[in-house]
C-alpha cells in the first residue's frame, strides 16, 4: 500500500517550462502525512543537451540528491529517493535550482490554469517568492509537475469511465461526415472497420519531429486540421497517433458504438515507444477489442478479435494476427511511419505496458483533454495503468484490476 500525493494532472505543455538557475529558483508545496519510511519524489524536468551540471533540490531546507541530466532533449521523470527524515507532516517544500547563470541547463514540466497554486518562483535566489507571473516567460500561475510517492497509505481507485452526453449537438454534427456504413446496423466489425479506413486515410500522420503545435482532441477540428496540414496561428499542427484514436472514440460514440483510449508503451513512462491506440465494446464477442485508428489495424485470431489482453500475449508474433485494412496503405506512404508499420509493430514493440484514458467524453468536456499527449514523458493523471505496474509507474495516481478494463460499459452508457 502507497500514496501519490500531487496537486495537477499532468497537463504540461513542452514549449512552456519553468527555466531554473543560480539565481532563479522553483519551489513545490505539498502536504503529505507523517511516513518512516523514504519516500520518492518524482520530477518532470527537461536537461539541455551537453549540460553537466546536476538540477538541485532541498527539501524542507535541506539538500537532497540531485536529478543529473539526461542524454534526451525531452521531458522525463526523474525519481528521487528522500529519507523520511527530510519529510515532515503536513506541509513540505521543495526546491529547484542549478548553478547556471543563464536559462540552458534545467527546465520542470508545469500545467497552467491554477488560481491559488502551491507552487513558487523566485528571481533572487530564494529570498522572495511569488506564485504568479511563472514560467520561463513570466506569464503563467501554474503547478509545477512534482509528486511524492510514501509507503503509507492508499491511492484513491481508479475513477469510472466516463462517456459522451448523447444529447450533445456535437455528436449529431460528426455523425454527418462519418463514411455511411459506419452507421447503426450492420456488424459491428465492419462498422468499425469502415471508421480506421476512412480515418487512417483522412489526414497525414504528423509528430513533434516536423510541427509543433498540438491539435486539440476535438474529432471535427482535427480532420480539417489534419487534411490542411495547418492549424493554429497557421502553423502545422501535431497530428499523430493520439489523434487518429481519439477521433476514432468520438466517432464511435457517435454512432451508438462505446469506445476508449488505448495507451501503450515498452518501458516506463521515458519509453520511447509509446503508442495510443482505442478499444471498442462488442455485445457480440462480449469483450472490448483493441483496434489501431492509426494504420487501419485490426487483430485476429481464427476469425476472432482480440482484447489488449490477448494482443499482448501474443507481442512478439504480432504480425502472424495483424489485419491491415486498405487504409494502411495510405499511412505507409509516410516514411516516418515505415519503421513503425513494418519494423516495431510485426513484434508488438510499443505493446508490454497498457493503460487506459477513462475519459471519452471529449466533445462535452473537451477541458479535460490533455493539450500535449506524446510530446513529453506521459504525465497525465487521466491515465488509468495495469496494477501489477505500480512499482514502474508509481508517478500516476490510478492502477486498475483486471476486472477495471475487462468490465462491459456500465447500463445506461452510450
Amino acid at each position: 500500500m502507497t500514496k501519490l500525493y500531487y496537486t495537477e494532472s499532468g497537463h504540461g505543455i513542452p514549449t512552456m517550462g519553468e527555466e531554473v538557475t543560480r539565481f532563479r529558483h522553483a519551489r513545490k508545496v505539498l502536504e503529505v502525512e507523517p511516513t518512516s519510511n523514504p519516500a520518492t519524489l518524482y520530477v518532470l524536468a527537461r536537461s539541455y543537451p551537453g549540460v553537466t551540471v546536476p538540477l538541485r533540490i532541498a527539501v524542507n531546507g535541506k539538500e537532497a540528491t540531485p536529478a543529473e541530466p539526461y542524454s534526451r532533449e525531452v521531458y522525463r521523470w526523474h525519481e528521487i529517493e528522500l529519507e523520511p527524515s527530510l519529510l515532515r507532516p503536513g506541509e513540505n517544500t521543495f526546491e529547484f535550482w542549478c548553478d547556471s547563470t543563464a536559462m540552458n541547463s534545467w527546465s520542470l514540466g508545469l500545467e497552467a490554469g491554477h488560481t491559488e497554486p502551491d507552487s513558487y518562483i523566485s528571481d533572487d535566489s530564494g529570498t522572495t517568492w511569488r506564485n504568479h507571473h511563472m514560467g520561463y516567460l513570466n506569464v503563467f500561475r501554474c503547478e509545477y509537475i512534482v509528486r511524492v510517492r510514501l509507503a503509507e497509505g492508499e491511492d484513491a481507485p481508479p475513477p469510472p469511465f466516463v462517456w459522451e452526453d448523447q444529447a450533445n449537438p456535437r455528436l449529431k454534427s460528426l455523425r454527418r461526415l462519418l463514411p455511411e456504413k459506419a452507421g447503426e446496423g450492420g456488424a459491428i466489425l465492419d462498422r468499425v472497420r469502415a471508421l480506421t479506413m476512412w480515418l487512417a486515410s483522412s489526414w497525414e500522420h504528423a509528430n513533434s519531429a516536423v510541427a509543433m503545435q498540438f491539435a486539440p482532441w476535438d474529432a471535427e477540428t482535427v480532420l480539417d486540421w489534419g487534411a490542411a496540414q495547418r492549424g493554429h496561428n497557421g502553423q502545422r499542427p501535431i497530428v499523430h497517433c493520439v489523434h487518429f484514436s481519439s477521433t476514432f472514440v468520438s466517432c464511435c460514440q457517435a454512432v451508438g458504438i462505446q469506445a476508449r483510449g488505448a495507451v501503450f508503451t515498452n518501458e516506463m513512462p521515458d519509453g520511447w515507444f509509446g503508442h495510443f491506440t482505442a478499444e471498442f465494446w462488442s455485445d457480440e464477442h462480449e469483450k472490448w477489442i483493441m483496434v489501431d485508428p492509426q494504420i487501419d489495424a485490426l487483430f485476429m485470431n481464427n476469425g476472432e478479435p482480440m482484447s489488449v489482453n490477448e494482443v499482448q500475449a501474443v507481442r512478439s508474433e504480432l504480425a502472424k494476427y495483424t489485419e491491415f485494412g486498405p487504409g494502411t496503405g495510405e499511412q505507409r506512404k509516410n516514411p516516418r511511419l515505415y519503421d513503425f508499420i513494418d519494423v516495431g509493430y510485426p513484434v508488438g514493440r510499443s505493446f508490454k505496458h497498457r493503460s487506459i484514458w477513462y475519459r471519452s467524453d471529449l466533445l462535452t468536456h473537451p477541458e479535460y483533454s490533455p493539450p500535449a499527449h506524446g510530446a513529453t514523458s506521459y504525465c497525465e493523471t487521466g491515465l488509468v495503468w495495469e496494477k501489477h505496474e505500480k512499482d514502474l509507474f508509481g508517478m500516476f495516481p490510478y492502477h486498475g484490476a483486471p476486472e477495471y478494463f475487462d468490465s462491459p460499459p456500465s447500463i445506461g452508457d452510450p
